[in-house]
């Protein structure tokens, strides 16, 4: 991360490239899913340095519930990288039960792998789903998002990417809780494309 922040801080200007569309105008109507509009702290928008967010608290005709979080970044820089649930959560009391690479299979583009974390604090628990997409790449690496941040920002002039979370309380059964979420996610995939500027953006 220190090296990565520093060719970022003294390294060459890159562009700063917008959403396509501004995520406030992203959909609060998801197929059987109704969302209610939320927002973090203003200090926690400092903190994360986003320069475009969209925060939404969705429950369906079950009365399931999961919220959606994306952090847009039109650029880069040291101290204004990507945060990752792996450092914070943590810091907001969540222990980190389980960490695994799973593959959601989206109609019409194909597999994408994503990030699943389970997580408890006290009596709580939670299912986590989490990516990063970035310049036309669906990444599930802390590890890749940062080599890939370089990469692009030295051959594409280009350090833009998205945070998109997905989480959602286990009230009964662990395993439906996973499948629903998988099957929002799934849904989400295409409306992110268009918001999140691809490999070709400029």
């Amino acid at each position: 991360m220190l090296l990565t922040a520093a060719y970022l801080h003294f390294g060459i200007k890159n562009k700063d490239v917008p959403p396509l569309k501004p995520l406030s105008s992203f959909p609060t109507k998801i197929g059987e899913w109704k969302g209610t509009v939320s927002h973090f702290d203003k200090k926690i928008y400092e903190i994360l340095g986003v320069d475009d967010s969209f925060l939404c608290n969705y429950r369906n005709k079950n009365n399931q519930t999961l919220q959606l979080y994306i952090g847009y970044y039109g650029s880069q820089r040291e101290g204004d990288l990507i945060h990752s649930p792996k450092n914070c959560m943590p810091g907001a009391g969540w222990n980190i039960v389980k960490s695994s690479i799973i593959t959601i299979h989206v109609p019409k583009q194909g597999p994408k792998k994503v990030i699943e974390m389970a997580l408890n604090k006290g009596n709580e628990k939670m299912i986590m789903l989490y990516w990063f997409q970035s310049r036309g790449r669906i990444i599930s690496s802390e590890y890749w998002q940062k080599i890939y941040l370089v990469i692009d920002s030295i051959f594409k002039h280009r350090t833009d990417g998205s945070f998109v979370r997905l989480t959602t309380p286990v009230l009964k059964n662990e395993k439906e809780t996973k499948k629903y979420l998988k099957d929002f996610a799934k849904e989400l995939f295409s409306i992110l494309d268009k918001y999140i500027p691809s490999n070709e953006a400029i």
